[in-house]
C-alpha cells in the first residue's frame, strides 16, 4: 500500500472542528510564490498549481522510468497547501480583506518526501517542464518548520472562514497563548476537497495559526 500522510499523520492533516493546539515538525514541499486572486481562471495561482501537480507526479511517477532516487518508496502525493497574507505599506496585515482578493499573496504548496534532495527536485522539473510544456523555473524546494500553532477543520466556503478563525483565537487567548504571525509565520490552509468537485458548504480545509506562549 501506497504511503498516505493523511492517514499516517492525522494530527496534521485531520482535526477536529474544535480549534487545538499543534506542533508542526520540519517539513520539504515544492513551492510557488505568487500575487492575486485565486479565484482568477487565468491568473498566476492556477498556473502555479499546474507546476506543482506537474512536479509532484513526476517525482511520484520516477519508479516508472529511468530515475532511480535513492530511498524512494510508493506514496500517495499529499493535498494542496497555502499559506497567505496582505501587506499594506510592505508590512503584512493581521487579518484578510476578503473582498480584495486580488492583494493576496501566496506560496502554494505540495509536500514532499524527505527522500527528495536538491538534484532529484532539479530533475523533476526539467522533465515536468518538458512532458507537460509548462515554465516550471519558479518553482522551488522549500523547507518549513512551523513549530508551535493552532489549527481547526473549516467545513464551508473559504469565504466563511473567518468564523472559524475566530473560534481559533479565542482558543489561543483562554489558553495561555498569543498568536505570532511574521514573515515565515503565515495563515496556512491545507485543501482536502476539491471545488472543481465538491459544493462550497462541504469543502473541508485545515486552518493553521502560528502561536507563542504568553511571554515567551
Amino acid at each position: 500500500m501506497p504511503f498516505d500522510y493523511k492517514k499516517e499523520y492525522k494530527e496534521f492533516y485531520l482535526p477536529t472542528a474544535k480549534p487545538q493546539l499543534v506542533h508542526i515538525p520540519k517539513m520539504q514541499f515544492v513551492a510557488v510564490r505568487g500575487k492575486g486572486n485565486p479565484n482568477d481562471s487565468e491568473g498566476e495561482y492556477q498556473k502555479a498549481l499546474a507546476i506543482l501537480y506537474a512536479i509532484s507526479y513526476t517525482i511520484k511517477m520516477s519508479k516508472m522510468g529511468d530515475r532511480r532516487i535513492e530511498g524512494y518508496f510508493d506514496y500517495v502525493v499529499p493535498p494542496l497547501e497555502g499559506f497567505w497574507w496582505q501587506e499594506k505599506k510592505g508590512i503584512i496585515v493581521p487579518g484578510f480583506d476578503y473582498k480584495d482578493k486580488s492583494s493576496f499573496n501566496w506560496i502554494s504548496v505540495i509536500r514532499l518526501p524527505d527522500f527528495v534532495n536538491q538534484k532529484d527536485f532539479d530533475w523533476a522539473k526539467e522533465s515536468a517542464a518538458a512532458k507537460k510544456n509548462l515554465d516550471c523555473s519558479r518553482a522551488e524546494l522549500l523547507t518549513i518548520e512551523e513549530g508551535d500553532c493552532v489549527q481547526s477543520m473549516h467545513k464551508g466556503s473559504y469565504n466563511d472562514e473567518p468564523a472559524t478563525v475566530e473560534k481559533m483565537h479565542d482558543f489561543v487567548s483562554a489558553n495561555g497563548y498569543v498568536l505570532d504571525f511574521s514573515a515565515t509565520r503565515l495563515h496556512h490552509e491545507i485543501y482536502l476537497s476539491d471545488p472543481r468537485k465538491t459544493s462550497a458548504e462541504n469543502l473541508k480545509t485545515v486552518i493553521r495559526h502560528p502561536v507563542k506562549k504568553i511571554g515567551e
